[in-house]
């Protein structure tokens, strides 16, 4: 069996100082297999739709009725577009070394997509109609439902990413303490050499992502509340 990488009583330099840009094209190439891995989720909710509407069997594919309300799908998607927008900006102005303004549009974008949700969840028992009515009805809850959980999870992400930089913002022309934030009080060096420049990677992959969700929430709102 092979000998475990760190135990009781190891250098620590074998466990230390990682290239940031060894992590950041990590981070990056993570957030395009993330990125593909949605899509073909997605993918059955857009084949399911169109198939029940095919075969629209003995006319419950869509009853009269059964109609989602276009004024608040179209929020729901305007908050998630915007808010990616706000995201892309903020990468621009770190790429330019405006990490005040970053961090403005950055909480922006959280505020935007978390309304986003919040309408989300209001907009569900405005509906005049179940899950269970229907074919269309079915799609609709699970596709807006899957949405929801999807945009949560790259909030969850922007809060991470927005935390980091602000918590570290005095740092940002003095690298950290050694070995801060490293989880063992006895490290004398970082984890990861420079930690604070995988920001910028997380943003890059996070930008990517959430544009590409946003994109998928545009498909989603043109099928649902449009044809």
């Amino acid at each position: 069996m092979a000998e475990p990488l760190a135990v009781e009583g190891t250098d620590y330099e074998v466990v230390s100082e990682e290239p940031p840009e060894l992590l950041g094209r990590n981070l990056i190439s993570a957030s395009y297999l993330l990125a593909g891995a949605s899509a073909f989720f997605f993918i059955s909710f857009l084949f399911a739709f169109f198939y029940l509407r095919a075969l629209n069997n003995n006319g419950m594919w869509k009853p009269s009725g059964v109609d989602a309300s276009v004024g608040w799908g179209t929020a729901v998607v305007a908050c998630y577009v915007v808010s990616a927008l706000l995201v892309r900006l903020g990468l621009t102005d770190h790429q330019a070394l405006r990490r005040d303004r970053w961090r403005v549009m950055g909480l922006a974008a959280l505020l935007v997509g978390v309304a986003g949700l919040v309408l989300q969840v209001i907009a569900w028992p405005q509906q005049s109609f179940g899950p269970a009515d229907g074919g269309f009805a079915s799609v609709y809850f699970g596709w807006t439902a899957f949405i929801f959980l999807f945009v949560l999870g790259a909030m969850i992400w922007l809060e991470m990413t927005l935390a980091t930089s602000f918590r570290y913002r005095k740092m940002e022309t003095d690298a950290p303490p050694p070995g801060h934030a490293s989880g063992d009080s006895h490290r004398e060096t970082h984890d990861i050499r420079d930690p604070l420049s995988l920001v910028r990677a997380e943003l890059v992959g996070l930008s990517f992502y959430w544009t590409f969700l946003a994109g998928i929430a545009v498909v989603t709102w043109v099928l649902l509340y449009l044809v």
